[in-house]
């Protein structure tokens, strides 16, 4: 309804190889991602063909070592690289997010051999990988997860399910978490399984008010037997990973959150300006001005947030609380603005004719993955007054 076309986020980049990088995306996000989002979506098609592209131009490994085929960038420019992705399709830029995580046991606490026999292939060699810690059993409180993991001469026998793992079904590869020893968090363990492992099988893919085109299923593991030489890190020490990749990918899920609320207040403003009630833009009302400036302080507070938690970490600081805190604040606050879209488009806002309703069912699951809203509170909390009393 309007001719104003959004402006690109005006963005502090490190270096001209960031800056380029993020051309890069937009590029392909203008010819290959938006375009397709909203039809894919509705259709419930996963964008493989993304990744692939992605992988290609080196998207897909962006923090990690360009020893074994990743992109030597920080934090600071991978995350804003995920948010340019999911404003313009949320499937694609959790996905990256998603496999990152993947990836995150294997180069943080793998063997040199390891890192050098898998990482190539993972972060630059066109696969997609899935992250395998919570089970329909064990959400919020994921040390009490069940599947188990036996020792067999030199090979590990798992058995069990997991439950809602993006990409379950379709990845080249899971890390996965399972309990190799006593009940609770110390004995638990991480490896890295094959997409196509003898007994591993995905359930259909369940079905979700959003995402649609982004595959979350369960996965039974039926005797599924991997070498050692797969094991990350030492037996029982896979929840201390897990806890350490999580922090990095809350701020993945904060940085996609922002981006989801970035595309919605440019519809919305967008909107604003074309359409016209009692004579005039109703941009020109008081009352809908004040709620695009509070979408856009929302919007810029958020990734200040979460651009701040990156540096922390970029510059090897704690960050824990700070990526709790990202998480927490960048996915109400897409929620907030989400809906606020579809409030200023009126009944238009709930049609499928424009993209904020299904910004808005997107936002949402943003508020449950990679640890509840409520489990962030807690994390921020125990920073703060340390661990509760009981």
């Amino acid at each position: 309804m309007s001719d104003r076309a959004p402006q690109p986020v005006e963005r502090r980049l490190p270096t001209e190889e960031s800056r380029q990088l993020v051309e890069l995306v937009r590029d392909i996000v203008s010819k290959e991602i938006a375009p397709r989002a909203a039809e894919e979506e509705e259709a419930g098609t996963f964008p493989r063909p993304v990744f692939t592209l992605l992988s290609e131009a080196g998207l897909l490994g962006l923090p990690y070592d360009s020893a074994h085929g990743g992109g030597d960038q920080p934090y600071e420019v991978y995350l804003q690289v995920l948010e340019e992705l999911a404003a313009a399709r949320l499937t694609v830029g959790l996905g990256v997010s998603v496999h990152s995580l993947a990836c995150h046991a294997l180069a943080g606490y793998g063997t040199a051999e390891q890192r050098a026999a898998h990482l190539p292939a993972m972060l630059a060699g066109g696969l997609l990988g899935a992250y395998c810690l919570s089970e329909p059993a064990s959400g919020s409180d994921a040390a009490s997860l069940r599947t188990k993991a036996v020792r067999d001469g030199e090979d590990w026998v798992l058995t069990g399910t997991k439950a809602w793992i993006t990409h379950g079904g379709v990845a080249d590869f899971y890390t996965v978490l399972a309990r190799t020893g006593e009940a609770g968090p110390r004995g638990i363990t991480a490896f890295l399984v094959p997409g196509d492992a003898g007994g591993l099988d995905a359930a259909a893919p369940e079905k979700k008010m959003g995402m649609k085109g982004s595959p979350t299923a369960q996965l039974h593991f039926d005797g599924v037997r991997i070498p050692d030489d797969r094991r990350i890190g030492d037996e029982g020490q896979g929840f201390a990973i897990a806890l350490s990749a999580l922090d990095s990918g809350r701020l993945g899920i904060a940085a996609c959150a922002i981006g989801v609320a970035q595309a919605a207040l440019d519809e919305a403003a967008g909107y604003a300006t074309g359409r016209r009630q009692f004579g005039r833009p109703v941009a020109d009302f008081q009352g809908l001005r004040f709620m695009l400036a509070d979408m856009a302080t929302r919007i810029e507070a958020g990734r200040a947030l979460y651009l701040e938690a990156a540096r922390l970490r970029d510059a090897g600081l704690p960050f824990s609380r700070q990526a709790a805190m990202a998480k927490l604040f960048c996915t109400d606050a897409a929620m907030q603005v989400t809906t606020d879209a579809v409030q200023v488009l009126g009944g238009y806002g709930y049609t499928l004719d424009f993209p904020v309703e299904r910004l808005m069912r997107e936002a949402k699951v943003l508020q449950i993955v990679e640890g509840t809203n409520q489990i962030q509170r807690m994390v921020i909390a125990r920073h703060l007054v340390g661990p509760e009393t009981r």
